[in-house]
């Protein structure tokens, strides 16, 4: 058993995940997906002065396109109000901030692809 912490939209799961005899093929295949969240920062850095801009980071729960971006730069934003709006799957899923603040910066265009994981945008 192997226990994984899974954010999606700013909420944890705890989750435990059983291995059976093939599992040991798997594990290797649940690290490829892990390892893709830190290429989404790495793809970002080319952003990173607009990324230093706040504190906060809104991180994406899934993998998708940006679809609407909701707020803008200098904007007050309460907790749970959407920032991000991903399409994934054929659904819109929005991606809200974590805690009250302004945005500093979105670091994210619509129609860009972003991983699970990857900082759309960050509040002060």
């Amino acid at each position: 058993m192997k226990n994984y912490t899974i954010t999606v939209n700013g909420t944890a799961y705890d989750v435990t995940v059983e291995e059976k005899g093939a599992g040991s093929a798997a594990t290797p295949a649940q690290a490829a997906p892990a390892a893709a969240p830190k290429a989404a920062p790495k793809a970002a850095s080319a952003a990173a002065p607009k990324a230093a801009a706040g504190s906060i980071e809104v991180k994406a729960g899934a993998a998708g396109k940006v679809f609407k971006i909701e707020a803008n730069v200098g904007q007050s934003v309460a907790a749970g109000d959407p920032v991000v709006i991903i399409e994934a799957m054929k659904m819109e899923i929005p991606v809200v901030a974590p805690e009250a603040g302004t945005v500093a910066s979105i670091d994210v265009a619509v129609g860009d692809s972003i991983d699970a994981g990857a900082v759309l945008a960050t509040l002060n």
